[in-house]
């Protein structure tokens, strides 16, 4: 059909329509559109319909936009207004390359539209489609040659796809036609230059970028980032005494910055230890207060000078008094030598302090504050913490305690202490005793919150983070609202650990969604940063988002999410409620009739709470809806209406948790190929499915990165055994495999394959627990010698440690070495006087003994009635 030309009168709403859709006045929008679609003559008007249709979009109602704009479409085919309303509407629903599609169609009919050009680019962009972009740019520089974005912009584009020279050439015919005056203050003009030069310097024309910089220095505005790059370039132009007279101006301006330490040791090339040191004795002189010439040696010295440079830094910081001295010092613990002198040095400290108030017997100098003291108990605290000697550390923090029972810092690492112990719980009520000191300190709050968490006190961290988030609305959507991934994260984990994989679940796709929407959030930066010249922090943007899903929020929810799919496809959930019923009637059957009358009581009191706590819910649930739909009616607007509701009950059920795991692991295969558990657990999933090959690259993936890894080896020998034993398999395939498997494994067979492994690491006890839990699944037989293999806890053994014990401690219960439970006492025994604080390890009984002494006497019938 033709386009239909509207007369003066209705041509005049429907550019009101327009601008009432720019200005987000939907509801007048919607108004107007009735006025004209009204008329007989105008009823299937198909420009209306299109935008009526991407009105209604905003407000929510996808479904009829979509049939009003598709009507639209079918009555014009050649509107670019319809093609570019239906390019919108697939953008608003994230179908981008069905909306390039659009906008391309729409160009057809109107080739010169900017708005349109403009809005191709911006997908175009956001689908890093490069090669589209410079083209979209192109026309549209050739549209609009006087616009500073149209210039930028192109620019842009040959810098993303790295031709360098010809971007900084784009910039340099660009920056010709500035007018600016060398002394105005120009931010923009400054931004341009300093993107500039970073496009020379990525093009490696690094001697045009120090002169650019020269020439240019007086009109750009950040001068501290026009030295570094100075100092930077002259480095990798070898031209190193200039360097010098940089880095040491630098030093100058900011003497605790370690990276001007750096430069200046690449500037002077000192050929010795003793030249390195003397250039940070240099500093120390020059700036007697500065701290880091003082702590940067400790990386390389090492015997008695090492003993000096420490004693000295040490002395500096106990005196003043500085919390974090540890922290500094952590990166050291790597050198057992350097620990040790560190040990005798603040040990020798804290007798030389108690008996005469100075660091050394020998010092004539005048007596420390009895602050001093306290620091030093703080520092070995953390330091017994570190090299896991907890009862030593536990005594220095407890005696700091006892000194100065008000300093938070002590009671916040005396639960760090209990949580590298094992027991969650006694460092969560330490973590709350540190919160009470200061309940106006969010740093703490947040602490003591994950600490509740990793305890699985979900309630109760819930009520710990509502101190610090709106009121009227409850804690948890608000955090969600906030993003507040790292709550969101330990929640998972709480509720996984708990087996509450619904809820588990739905923080984990919750976290998803952050990072679609962080994706998405690109859309209001690709024009802004062009408008206000923001270019390097543009470029360092699209760099991030191309790599985001890399960060450590992402994977722990990826990984949290694969091993739930993975649990639920090897046992799914049924409906066992009937089955909870028998149980119940089973356990009332073997209760007396006082029993049983008391059961009852307990089941209305229970029922009573719970009914309480459900109406005390449904009335904030109320009062939450009220707000949301009185802030809905006050901002009009809510673009592409709301999201779908995250159900723990639906996630749970879910058809094919396999194709759900897959959907978390595909990022992580692009973007953390250097973890080697992306690879372990893609192999967990393609084994399920039984999909041999993309087992086989798994393995291959893993093994590049660390070939004798546990968890590696236990998939080997399930690979080997499934190759061997599969009779389904295409011939090509079955060939394939094997030539890879001789490869792999040599000629010998799985057995022989795990004892090999065995032999190999006989001296630490995952490798060994890993070839034990083989033996038992190659052959049950092995059962007995499997469970003493593994539970061997000999002090010549390595990574011996609270984790893996208690990895160990799993297996025998679980099955996992076989039919070997009479194991469990004697090792959770032996594991309990290694280790006296772990939760794990405690005797049985242990927790129903902590109930009873902290008042709650609540036994295993009480629970099951709340249950029920």
């Amino acid at each position: 059909m033709p386009t239909v030309t509207l007369p003066p009168k209705e041509n005049a709403l429907f550019k009101r329509i327009l601008r009432c859709y720019e200005h987000k006045q939907y509801r007048n929008g919607l108004k107007f559109c009735k006025q004209i679609l009204s008329n007989p003559k105008f009823a299937e008007h198909g420009e209306t319909l299109a935008m009526k249709g991407l009105t209604l979009n905003c407000l929510g109602k996808k479904e009829e936009a979509y049939d009003l704009v598709r009507r639209g479409l079918r009555n014009d085919l050649r509107s670019h207004v319809c093609w570019h309303v239906y390019g919108l509407l697939q953008r608003s629903d994230k179908k981008y390359d069905e909306a390039i599609k659009c906008y391309r169609n729409a160009l057809k009919w109107d080739k010169d539209n900017l708005q349109i050009l403009r809005d191709l680019s911006l997908l175009q962009i956001q689908m890093r489609d490069l090669e589209g972009y410079r083209e979209t740019r192109y026309q549209l520089l050739q549209l609009r040659p006087a616009q500073r974005a149209s210039w930028i912009g192109y620019a842009i584009a040959y810098h993303l796809l790295e031709d360098y020279e010809m971007a900084a050439k784009i910039i340099e015919e660009f920056r010709k036609t500035q007018q600016t005056s060398p002394d105005k203050v120009d931010y923009e003009y400054s931004e341009l230059l300093l993107y500039q030069n970073q496009v020379l310097r990525e093009a490696g024309l690094y001697k045009e970028a120090l002169e650019h910089l020269s020439n240019y220095e007086k009109q750009i505005c950040d001068k501290l980032a026009v030295e570094e790059t100075r100092g930077e370039l002259l480095l990798k132009l070898e031209r190193l005494e200039e360097a010098t007279e940089v880095y040491r101006r630098l030093q100058e301006r900011n003497p605790e910055n370690w990276s001007y330490y750096h430069g200046l040791e690449k500037a002077l090339k000192p050929s010795s230890v003793e030249e390195r040191h003397k250039i940070y004795e240099d500093a120390w002189e020059k700036f007697p207060k500065g701290l880091v010439p003082r702590r940067l040696p400790l990386n390389f010295l090492s015997g008695e000078k090492f003993r000096e440079c420490l004693d000295r830094y040490l002395r500096m910081n106990f005196s003043k008094g500085c919390p974090p001295v540890f922290t500094t010092l952590k990166s050291l613990y790597n050198d057992k030598e350097k620990v040790a002198i560190i040990e005798e040095l603040v040990v020798g400290y804290e007798t030389s302090l108690k008996s005469c108030r100075m660091f050394s017997q020998n010092d004539d100098g005048k007596e420390e504050p009895p602050t001093t003291l306290l620091w030093v108990q703080y520092f070995l605290a953390q330091h017994y913490d570190m090299i896991g000697q907890q009862t030593l550390a536990l005594e220095y923090i407890n005696a700091a305690i006892d000194s100065t029972p008000t300093l938070i810092e002590l009671f916040l690492i005396k639960a760090k202490i209990y949580k590298h112990a094992g027991n969650i719980r006694e460092a969560a009520q330490w973590m709350d005793e540190a919160q009470a000191l200061d309940t106006a300190d969010r740093f703490i709050n947040s602490k003591c919150a994950k600490y509740m968490l990793k305890a699985g006190m979900i309630k109760e961290a819930e009520e710990m983070c509502s101190k610090f988030t709106r009121e009227g609305a409850s804690a948890v959507e608000n955090l969600n609202e906030m993003q507040c991934m790292w709550f969101q994260t330990e929640c998972a984990l709480a509720y996984k650990a708990m087996n509450k994989f619904g809820e588990a679940l739905k923080k984990c796709h919750e976290i998803e969604r952050h990072f679609v929407e962080i994706t998405d959030d690109q859309f209001d930066f690709h024009t802004y940063c062009m408008r206000k010249m923001t270019l390097r922090s543009y470029v360092d943007l699209l760099k991030l988002e191309d790599v985001l899903r890399q960060h450590p929020f992402y994977y722990k929810a990826a990984v949290t999410a694969i091993q739930i799919y993975l649990s639920l496809h090897d046992n799914p959930l049924t409906d066992d409620s009937k089955e909870l019923q028998a149980d119940t009637e089973h356990f009332k059957s073997n209760l007396s009739d006082k029993e049983l009358k008391k059961l009852r009581n307990k089941q209305r009191r229970a029922q009573k709470k719970a009914q309480l706590e459900e109406e005390k819910k449904n009335a904030e649930k109320e009062k939450q809806l009220k707000n949301q739909k009185k802030k809905k009616e006050d901002d009009d607007e809510e673009i592409g209406g709301p999201k779908e509701e995250l159900v723990p009950d639906k996630l749970v059920k879910v058809e094919n948790p396999l194709e759900e795991a897959v959907k978390f692991l595909m990022p992580l295969k692009h973007l953390v190929k250097d973890k080697i558990d992306t690879h372990l657990l893609a192999f967990e999933i393609y084994f399920r499915k039984e999909k041999y090959l993309l087992m086989l690259q798994s393995v291959k993936r893993a093994l590049a990165i660390d070939p004798d890894h546990p968890w590696l080896h236990q998939c080997l020998v399930r690979f080997f055994k499934g190759v061997s034993e599969s009779k389904e398999l295409p011939e090509v395939v079955r060939t394939v495999l094997k030539q890879e498997i001789t490869r792999l494994f040599g000629d010998s067979n799985a057995k022989s394959f795990n004892q090999a492994y065995l032999t190999k690491h006989s001296n630490s006890i995952p490798h060994r627990l890993a070839a034990a839990k083989m033996m038992v699944y190659l052959d049950s037989s092995t059962e007995t010698k499997a469970a003493e293999l593994a539970t061997a806890l000999d002090e010549s053994l390595n990574n011996r440690t609270i984790q893996i014990c208690t990895e160990v401690l799993e297996c025998i219960r679980s099955g996992a070495l076989g039919d070997c439970k009479e194991h469990v006492e004697a090792y959770r025994a032996e594991c309990h006087k290694l280790y006296p604080y772990t939760l794990a390890f405690m005797p049985p009984g242990y927790e129903e003994n902590t109930k009873i002494a902290n008042g709650d006497v609540s036994t295993e019938t009480e629970e099951l009635a709340n249950e029920m």
